[in-house]
């Protein structure tokens, strides 16, 4: 009887151990299901947000491109305003000179108008004169040459007493006779005269009138030219104006633009590092087997070696397999991509690939020490079992709570970090750096000394440790735990 009590006992112990083992395991599985949703939304709020930076950044490079033309344009309207305003200062000067030479030439005409004017007067005192003359002598003839006149000179030459009295008013007559006619020539003479000087200056007052002409039509046409420059000019300052308006406007919006690339970085920066505080909880409820080899293909292989050199290639051969083994780590993970390629490319994490560094070492063919490196880690040796690494002034400052020095580099399975309080009681002067930023030279090497003896795993490398360690700031600066 007690057998078979004792026996019932153990059946339902054994039956109660297994179905607390039963539900323990399927609050596991629905605590880790939660968990991964939580993932998924933080991934999803990371690639709504990448989208939104491609956004921003294709809306930045659109403004710059209007920008850069709207600066061509302005530089084009600045040129065309200095045309105008030359071809304008180049017209008023004209416009001066004619306008002299026209008040020269009013001049010129107003002074040749007095001398018609003291002509006239002179022809009309000559004409008076003349026929003053020609009447007196028109009587005079009368009385001397016709017939009935007391003093005819027929007359006088009869009334001679002698034939030299005869002669002798013979000779005056013939005085009297030619100076009349001398006169009447002398006055002829003059109003020919003074009818010819009327002609000529009548002639130069139409060549002066046709020259004042000329110049009031080039002044009315060179008028009519600087109107319409200067109009153009007034266009093109307001196009200028306008352009000018639109670089401000282009200027604020561009700066609006890098506000928002900033806060969408430091957002993204921000998930970032949410999503690989969510994984490490996760990961710390159970750990992954990430040990084991891997088939590689010889251009997983040149990556592996190539991204070893990178982020390594000052440091021992030890730092170089932990390199290595991070690498390996995240492909066997199931937080990260599956293949060799995809978890160097993926982004936001190995600063040398964003750099080009890589890509560089790749096109040259990585050392023999980094390929033997990568050889045996794909062969399936580790150096722990370490999905994070970076160099320990950043670890520090992101306040990593457990952490392992191999060589210049801090290596870490889960990101956990330290309560503020606990943080190091001085703090980093820089801000946050954003996952695109290079860390700082000066402080990775001011550590170089100190960081280089702690975490040897292995005694025997330390003296290649050393001769390696003058090419750190080559690669120290680079980093695999920016975020998961």
């Amino acid at each position: 009887m007690r057998k078979q009590i004792l026996s019932a006992l153990i059946i339902i112990t054994v039956l109660f151990t297994e179905l607390s083992f039963a539900s323990k395991g399927s609050s596991m599985d629905d605590t880790i299901a939660s968990m991964q949703e939580e993932e998924a939304k933080t991934q999803e709020k990371i690639s709504d947000l990448e989208k939104q930076t491609q956004e921003t950044q294709n809306a930045i490079d659109e403004l710059n491109e209007q920008k850069e033309q709207t600066q061509n344009n302005v530089s084009s309207l600045q040129d065309q305003k200095s045309q105008l305003q030359d071809t304008v200062d180049d017209y008023s000067d004209k416009l001066e000179t004619l306008s002299a030479e026209i008040t020269e030439t009013e001049s010129a005409m107003a002074e040749v108008s007095a001398q018609i004017i003291a002509l006239n007067e002179d022809l009309q005192a000559a004409e008076t004169l003349r026929k003053e003359r020609y009447e007196s002598l028109k009587k005079r003839m009368q009385m001397t040459y016709e017939r009935g006149g007391d003093e005819s000179l027929l007359l006088i030459l009869f009334d001679s007493t002698s034939l030299q009295d005869f002669l002798t008013k013979y000779e005056y007559i013939n005085d009297i006779v030619a100076y009349d006619q001398m006169k009447m020539e002398e006055y002829q003479a003059l109003v020919d005269s003074i009818a010819a000087q009327i002609a000529e200056i009548e002639k130069k007052e139409a060549e002066l009138d046709e020259y004042q002409t000329q110049l009031d039509e080039k002044h009315e046409e060179l008028a009519d030219l600087t109107d319409t420059v200067m109009g153009q000019l007034s266009s093109t300052n307001s196009t200028l104006s306008s352009e000018r308006s639109k670089l401000d406007d282009y200027d604020k919006q561009l700066s609006d633009l890098d506000e928002k690339m900033k806060s969408l970085e430091s957002q993204t920066a921000a998930a970032q590092a949410e999503l690989a505080k969510q994984i490490a909880e996760r990961l710390a409820l159970t750990k992954e087997d990430t040990s084991g080899s891997y088939s590689a293909s010889d251009e997983e292989l040149i990556w592996l070696a190539a991204t070893i050199q990178a982020e390594a290639d000052g440091e021992s051969y030890t730092g170089k397999l932990a390199v290595g083994s991070v690498i390996m780590n995240r492909v066997k993970s199931s937080a990260f991509p599956n293949t060799i390629v995809g978890v160097i490319t993926q982004n936001l994490q190995f600063a040398s690939y964003r750099s080009g560094k890589v890509n560089l070492i790749i096109s040259n063919g990585p050392n023999s020490t980094c390929v033997n490196a990568a050889r045996e880690v794909l062969g399936g040796a580790r150096v722990g079992d370490y999905l994070f690494f970076m160099t320990k002034y950043w670890a520090d400052y992101y306040r990593i709570s457990e952490y392992n020095m191999i060589g210049n580099h801090a290596f870490f399975y889960r990101w956990i970090t330290k309560p503020a309080e606990e943080a190091p009681a001085e703090q980093p002067v820089e801000e946050q750096p954003q996952p695109e930023e290079q860390q700082p030279q000066e402080e990775q090497q001011n550590q170089e000394d100190q960081s280089q003896q702690e975490g040897q795993d292995n005694q025997e490398n330390h003296e290649q440790q050393d001769d390696n360690s003058g090419n750190n700031d080559e690669s120290g600066n680079s980093e695999a735990s920016e975020n998961p």
